[in-house]
């Protein structure tokens, strides 16, 4: 199999997306899952804090940072969007495992938030994320369009897959 040309990142916001979800919820390592109301209600009770629902200056610091680290990773970005409650972002990262390259992008956006928002906020991010993997200019095409500008249109919806 071809390495991939990019990473499609999606991070969701602390407490945005939790397991059991109305929307459906993906399981660390065993996918997809339908909604379970009694799941979501557990899971909000262990939060330390509220979810964390972003402001168009902290979305702003978000998109700075992740330019910032992926120009000193020398990284290529392709695309980024921070939304009030998840970031997308398609990054071009050779001889970088893509966990590294989503570790990176939470750990340096934590900081950044944390240093310019005054916040006493511990969580800002999921545990995880999403990590699909972009093989052909085509499929890159397709997510860099749905990041920039398609992401409510029925037709391009991309579930989170991990």
């Amino acid at each position: 199999m071809n390495d991939p040309i990019a990473f499609f990142i999606t991070i969701a916001n602390y407490g945005t997306w939790l397991p059991g979800d109305e929307r459906g919820w993906v399981e660390y390592q065993r996918g997809w899952k339908l909604p379970c109301r009694p799941l979501e209600l557990e899971a909000l009770a262990r939060m330390s804090e509220e979810a964390c629902i972003l402001n168009s200056g902290q979305r702003e610091l978000v998109e700075s940072q992740i330019a910032e680290t992926c120009e000193h990773r020398e990284w290529i970005l392709h695309a980024q969007n921070c939304r009030s409650n998840h970031l997308h972002a398609v990054i071009g990262a050779f001889e970088t495992a893509p966990k590294k390259v989503r570790q990176d992008l939470k750990a340096w956006c934590t900081r950044r938030l944390k240093r310019e928002t005054n916040s006493g906020r511990e969580n800002w991010w999921a545990e995880r994320g999403s990590i699909r993997w972009v093989f052909t200019e085509e499929e890159l095409e397709r997510v860099i369009e749905y990041v920039n500008d398609a992401q409510d249109r029925k037709h391009l919806e991309i579930k989170p897959d991990q």
